[in-house]
């Protein structure tokens, strides 16, 4: 090592330069930026070629000394090879990739020991795709490392498997495993929060370092090569007044229009929206929106005034503990942009390896509060990084499950996934509100549901929405085909309340099964069988099977509509009850409402009512400045709507027309009864009593004047004011 090094010597990678992470040491122990003690050898490898046809095959045993497959018949042309045996939270692996024109072929990883200087060795025990590319089951790795980022090289000798043994030279490409884009935007009156001092709050680790902590440098020691879209800022609210809190179909909407990335395709980019809060109130701290058109993990919302912004009675330093929870919930939620499980859930996650649940686990991806000791414990013992298996799956998991826009939210997860532990002291009821569970064909069905206190006594129980638990499995299962899990459209990261059940008492919601990620389950005519599980002080209650008919149609007008109804926009806009921005779905749930008698119709028009009988806002994006605004405010600007009580009083005629219990049922019992009070002040004019949520459900005195001004059937506002005091939120 000589003095004088040039720092221009390496590659650039921002995970290396910004976070020396090619040097294998404390940070405490750098005095010196430019005179690295180590070399580091991990990173990402590249080796690229010409499609040509294998070589002959050597004689047997022998060690082929050219850069061919002879056993790879496939026309691949670009490998990747990802080293992780030093730097930062080193995992002693070595994953790969090959991947032909038309994109990846087949990913392997292999376990590896140390077996001399600069030399790794290990079992090939992971592949995935078509693994016929790689018939091999062992690695041996030579490591040469250079201050040169041009003479870093990996060979490696693949063997075994039957297969003929091999050598391939792989060249240095990067510090880091993967690449990450992010883009943060903040809407006015919201705080953004992408970096801390790790020692700011008195509660931290007494052997952590400290720095000043960015999110960028988080995902950087997590092997991603991060970068930053350039002109990202602030939202401007415009005239929105004091509510600036944000419904589910208006974070759905602003997430389409606005993000700069934006593409029908899997990318490496996430969209990071820091707003004020979410219409559900301060309990809910974050939320990661599952899909956005066909692709799924691509944009994450922090709300950065819910309870993540109330410190604990008497904390030592309220201001950093504010700080520090904003900055962990950010890391969080893009934790799961990059498809990890919460760490109380991994048994449930993307089945890449099997998985054990880690609920003490001090990561990212655990609730600070749900830890033994509360959260104090947890950050005492808390040192900003994700769990080693979790460092394990973003870096060396098979590309298409951890890459944003790529595969689904908990791909492929289900039932035999789980080890049930039944619990007897719940019972979990499904029912649909139709006669002889026969659905009409075009109608998005919909799953009344209720968690039932069986345990003879008072029970305590989390008050969290049923249908939004990450505790929550719903399997749809139509004759004759493979059984489907429904997939919500997103899921909520939101402060644990609890609320005493006592015995015989229930918490409800009910749930739009019909359409999710998964496109429509339901959408066919047919015999289908539906059945969930839910996860209650860590064991299963599992539901009854619930059969259910979906008729066929009845006529071509039905035949033509379908085209239109069961598209992924219409879904998502019935999911979150309604949108004033997504033209396609509008007019699509229009035509429905002109069927009248058809319970979807019905479905429909309260689904268009909703956001009319209230403000609305809606991020536009227009090259257009008006007076006094700069180009940039114009081209990111929330509009706020007026109610149009006019237009959604006509839409509630017609969901009520004729029988207004025959609305609710279509819509479902505990949706209808969060849409009530908006919908109710439509009827009066605005005058109508609000209707509001309380700790377990909503106001029962209020609920009843609300619900008494639909005309409703007594049997039906009985129901609903039993069901009003046990919603689940």
């Amino acid at each position: 090592m000589t003095a004088d090094f040039d720092p221009a010597d390496f590659d650039g990678d921002s995970a290396l330069d910004t976070d020396m992470a090619g040097f294998d040491i404390d940070p405490k122990l750098r005095p010196v930026r430019h005179l690295p003690l180590l070399v580091q050898a991990s990173g990402r490898y590249n080796f690229v070629r010409s499609p040509r046809f294998p070589m002959p095959r050597a004689l047997p045993g022998a060690v082929d000394r050219f850069d061919d497959d002879i056993n790879a018949l496939t026309l691949y042309t670009r490998e990747e090879l990802r080293l992780d045996v030093d730097g930062r939270y080193p995992q002693m692996t070595v994953s790969g990739t090959r991947a032909g024109p038309l994109g990846p072929l087949v990913s392997w990883v292999a376990a590896l020991t140390r077996t001399g200087a600069n030399h790794y060795s290990g079992q090939i025990w992971f592949k995935d795709g078509q693994v016929g590319a790689i018939p091999h089951t062992q690695i041996s790795l030579k490591v040469t490392k250079s201050l040169l980022a041009a003479q870093r090289k990996v060979e490696a000798t693949f063997s075994g498997g039957g297969a003929a043994s091999f050598v391939r030279t792989y060249q240095f490409s990067s510090a880091s495993f993967r690449p990450a884009e992010f883009e943060y935007d903040t809407v006015a009156g919201a705080t953004r929060v992408t970096e801390i001092g790790t020692h700011d709050h008195p509660n931290h680790p007494a052997t952590m370092a400290s720095e000043t902590l960015s999110l960028d440098t988080v995902y950087r020691r997590a092997g991603f090569n991060v970068s930053d879209v350039p002109g990202n800022g602030a939202i401007p609210l415009g005239a929105a007044g004091a509510d600036q809190r944000w419904t589910d179909q208006e974070m759905h909407d602003a997430m389409q229009i606005y993000w700069s990335r934006f593409a029908d395709k899997p990318q490496w980019s996430l969209w990071v929206l820091f707003a004020s809060l979410h219409v559900q109130g301060s309990s809910l701290g974050g939320i990661m929106f599952d899909d956005i058109g066909s692709n799924h993990r691509q944009g994450t919302a922090i709300f950065t005034d819910a309870f993540i912004a109330h410190p604990p009675a008497g904390d030592a330093d309220p201001d950093a503990w504010v700080r520090r929870m904003r900055f962990w919930t950010a890391a969080h939620e893009v934790g799961h942009a990059f498809n990890l499980a919460h760490s109380w859930q991994k048994s449930l996650g993307t089945p890449w390896i099997p998985l054990a649940d880690d609920p003490e686990a001090r990561s990212f991806m655990n609730y600070p509060y749900a830890v033994a000791g509360g959260q104090a414990a947890f950050f005492a013992d808390f040192d900003f990084r994700f769990s080693d298996p979790e460092l394990l799956f973003m870096r060396h998991g098979p590309e298409r499950f951890v890459q944003m826009g790529n595969a689904d939210w908990f791909d492929q997860h289900g039932f035999s996934q789980v080890a049930l532990d039944p619990n007897e002291e719940f019972g979990l009821t499904l029912s649909v509100n139709a006669r002889d569970n026969r659905l009409p064909y075009l109608l998005p069905p919909v799953v009344e549901m209720a968690l039932v206190n069986r345990s003879g006594r008072p029970k305590l129980a989390s008050a969290a929405r049923l249908s939004e638990r990450a505790g929550l499995t719903l399997i749809i299962s139509k004759d004759g085909r493979p059984a489907r899990q429904w997939s919500p459209y997103s899921r909520h990261c939101g402060e644990s309340l609890e609320i005493i059940l006592g015995q015989g008492e229930a918490l409800y919601d009910s749930v739009l099964v019909g359409a999710g990620r998964n496109g429509w389950d339901m959408a066919e005519p047919g015999r289908y069988t539906i059945q969930a599980m839910l996860v209650v002080d860590g064991r299963a209650v599992i539901s009854n099977p619930l059969e259910v008919k979906v008729e066929p149609p009845e006529n071509r007008e039905e035949e033509r509509l379908a085209q239109d109804i069961f598209t992924p926009e219409v879904g998502q806009v019935l999911a979150v009850n309604g949108t004033r921005g997504v033209g396609s779905a509008v007019d699509a749930l229009r035509a429905a409402t002109r069927m009248r008698q058809h319970p979807l119709a019905r479905q429909a028009a309260i689904a268009l009512a909703g956001p009319l009988a209230d403000e609305y806002k809606l991020l536009q994006v227009d090259e257009r400045a008006r007076p006094g605004e700069t180009p940039a405010a114009a081209a990111r600007r929330i509009e706020v709507y007026d109610a149009d009580l006019k237009e959604a009083r006509h839409l509630l005629a017609i969901a009520t027309e004729g029988s207004a219990d025959a609305a609710v049922n279509a819509v479902g019992h505990a949706r209808f009864l969060r849409e009530a009070g908006k919908l109710a002040r439509a009827l009066d004019g605005g005058v109508a009593p609000a209707l509001r949520q309380t700790g377990l459900g909503f106001d029962a005195v209020r609920a009843g004047d609300v619900i008494g001004g639909f005309n409703l059937g007594q049997d039906m506002q009985r129901m609903l004011a039993l069901k009003a005091n046990g919603l689940s939120i």
